[in-house]
């Protein structure tokens, strides 16, 4: 019998934990508890998890999603984590590690999958390398990294959605999709983490740049190779960082490139439009209230590529309009005006 067959048949009986009831954690939580899985989701503090246990099952929704009745809530992580073999942090990249420290006793010999998207600050590390670098040794071995085109906006309205789910380790990899999977979230899985993980992390530099062209009024022409030239952006430093070529025409990263730089939905597209209007970044994001990934991962993205070498105009035009004040039209100019070249 083949891991994928043996695996999804028992993922139904596995018990599940999503950290972080942010928009896109709740989503995760809710898919799987409607696919059958048992699913705790593990929230900040128990005035919150009291909060969401009594909306469950009624007709209110929680950033626009209705909690199943089946959905246990708890701030405990002793209750979240002691009983699931499958633990999910879809939490802010930037807070990963101190998530993992609370919780790193816990977590041992669990299969981890990383929902969120981003890079270190401090570290500049992917986050399935937080996790191996807090956990280490046995901890660490079964690390997954969940990712793709996916608007937590539109899942909640029911409307078909798809991923992958990466892991050096096939069997920690089906687990994870059979226990997150359902009609409505199909789900692929990869064995290249790396790829995966910088897809998903990259991706949101180009959508602000992208968000600041449809706030321009810069039109298709300039959007449709905008989006071609981050995508050879994304794939050069993911290379250079040991990810497989072809993993950036997969769901990881043209499929989510194209949906967080088309959508206005997505928090980073939103962040470049109104940029383009003239908007200072900290009255952006203050009035947000939600985090747009993309800002602290041009900072680490730009050093990452210095160390590795790697030409990354897009991410540098990008650094210099959120934290050196260029303005947006002329990071285009300058863009424009690069010395001729090869494709």
């Amino acid at each position: 019998m083949s891991i994928d067959h043996d695996y999804a048949r028992s993922a139904g009986s596995q018990r599940l934990t999503i950290v972080g009831a942010g928009a896109w954690g709740t989503t995760l939580a809710v898919l799987a508890a409607r696919a059958g899985s048992n699913v705790t989701l593990l929230v900040r503090d128990s005035a919150m998890a009291d909060s969401l246990s009594q909306r469950r099952g009624e007709a209110r929704d929680y950033r626009g999603t209705i909690l199943p009745a089946g959905l246990h809530v708890t701030s405990s992580l002793h209750d979240a984590f002691s009983a699931s073999e499958v633990i999910v942090f879809a939490v802010p990249i930037q807070a990963l590690r101190g998530a993992v420290v609370a919780s790193a006793e816990l977590l041992q010999r669990k299969i981890l999958v990383n929902a969120g998207k981003g890079l270190e600050l401090s570290t500049l590390l992917r986050p399935t390398q937080i996790l191996a670098d807090v956990l280490g040794g046995e901890g660490a071995a079964s690390l997954c990294a969940l990712s793709g085109p996916n608007l937590a906006a539109e899942i909640n309205a029911g409307l078909p959605a798809t991923a992958v789910v990466a892991s050096r380790e096939p069997r920690a990899a089906v687990l994870a999709r059979g226990v997150l999977m359902s009609p409505q979230f199909r789900i692929y899985t990869s064995g290249d983490v790396i790829g995966v993980e910088m897809g998903g992390a990259l991706k949101n530099i180009i959508a602000i740049g992208a968000g600041i062209g449809d706030g321009l009024g810069a039109g298709d022409n300039a959007k449709a190779a905008f989006l071609t030239r981050g995508i050879a952006e994304i794939a050069r430093l993911g290379i250079a960082c040991g990810a497989e070529p072809l993993t950036f025409a997969g769901l990881s990263g043209i499929g989510d490139l194209i949906a967080t730089c088309s959508s206005s939905l997505s928090r980073n597209n939103r962040v470049g439009r109104e940029l383009a209007q003239g908007k200072r970044l900290d009255e952006i994001l203050n009035r947000m209230g939600e985090v747009a990934e993309g800002v602290p991962t041009t900072k680490a993205a730009r050093e990452l590529g210095v160390r590795m070498g790697v030409d990354m105009p897009i991410t540098s035009q990008m650094h210099e309009v959120l934290f050196a004040g260029k303005a947006p039209l002329e990071a285009i100019r300058d863009l424009m005006a690069r010395e001729p070249t090869r494709e």
